[in-house]
């Protein structure tokens, strides 16, 4: 009999994903000790792996990227009070 879909918390994905790159035990090992598929420790450990430069620096790049797009937003925002006001004052609400 097969076992449910389970859903893994972030932290505890990030916990086994540690414990493979430390190397605390072989895959066989970790999966028996976390209760999970061996292929499953591989995978985390490799997203943890390849998502690493963002903990680093691309979070800043994103952040100066986000900034701008607002700063654009506010302006676009202002732009159409404006003409709101233009149109609702010649209409003569």
């Amino acid at each position: 009999m097969r076992r449910k879909r389970r859903n893994h918390a972030p932290a505890f994905k990030a916990k086994v994903a540690l414990a493979a790159l430390r190397e605390e035990g072989t895959l066989a090992e970790l999966a028996e000790r976390f209760d999970v598929h061996a292929n499953q420790v591989k995978q985390w450990k490799e997203q943890l792996v390849a998502q690493s430069a963002e903990v680093f620096g691309a979070s800043a790049e994103t952040r100066k990227a986000t900034e701008a797009d607002i700063e654009k937003l506010h302006a676009k925002i202002g732009q159409l009070a404006l003409e709101n006001d233009f149109l609702s004052k010649a209409l003569g609400r």
